[in-house]
């Protein structure tokens, strides 16, 4: 039976080390101009207007996906929206408070694109996310996948793959759902964060 194709970004599954999961409110600036999901990747916002007035969260923005970039942590949900509870996705334009994992010891599950042939290889090699889509404003979901025509041994890639996540019907092949690692968390054991707007 072949694996279904929807998109849903970034999901987390369990701590690899045990415990909960647990998120940190982060403000979203109605000057960012960008629609942001749950299953998103962000990092914190480089501008100075889109930091929050009260200073009691830190600012995020959507990651860039591409190679060598790094990941603050994901959205895994929003506060509600007060002047339209309706909406599960925070539009652009719009400010909110999004609930973001920081955890780097989070394994996420991410479904693949299809384009690519997945094998037993793939486990233990890095990977990328691509926007294949638009985010869902009816489910609120990423437009992310896992690229499957990028998984490699190279180091700068932004998911690792632990492997496919074990259900029944997820099988070895292409839109297979993956358990993933950030690759390339911004608050790593031994990164350093850099100052952002000043």
């Amino acid at each position: 039976m072949a694996n279904n194709t929807g998109a849903f970004g970034l999901r987390p599954l369990y701590r690899k080390n045990g415990g909960n999961v647990a998120t940190k409110q982060c403000y979203v600036a109605a000057s960012y101009a960008t629609a942001l999901f749950v299953g998103d990747p962000v990092i914190y916002t480089t501008a100075l207007a889109d930091k929050d007035a009260t200073g009691r969260m830190p600012s995020v923005m959507k990651a860039t996906l591409a190679a060598g970039n790094l990941h603050q942590g994901v959205i895994v949900s929003f506060e509600p929206l007060q002047t339209d509870l309706s909406k599960v996705h925070n539009p652009a334009s719009t400010e909110r408070v999004a609930n973001v994992c920081f955890d780097e010891d989070v394994v996420y599950a991410v479904r693949g694109d299809g384009s690519g042939s997945p094998t037993k290889v793939y486990a233990g090699q890095n990977a990328i996310l691509v926007q294949t889509a638009a985010g869902s404003a009816v489910t609120g979901l990423s437009g992310c996948h896992l690229d499957e025509t990028t998984p490699t041994t190279t180091q700068n890639m932004t998911l690792h793959i632990l492997g496919v996540q074990p259900k029944e019907d997820n099988v070895l092949g292409d839109n297979v759902i993956y358990e993933v690692l950030l690759n390339t968390p911004l608050l790593a054991a031994g990164k350093v964060v850099g100052i952002t707007a000043s």
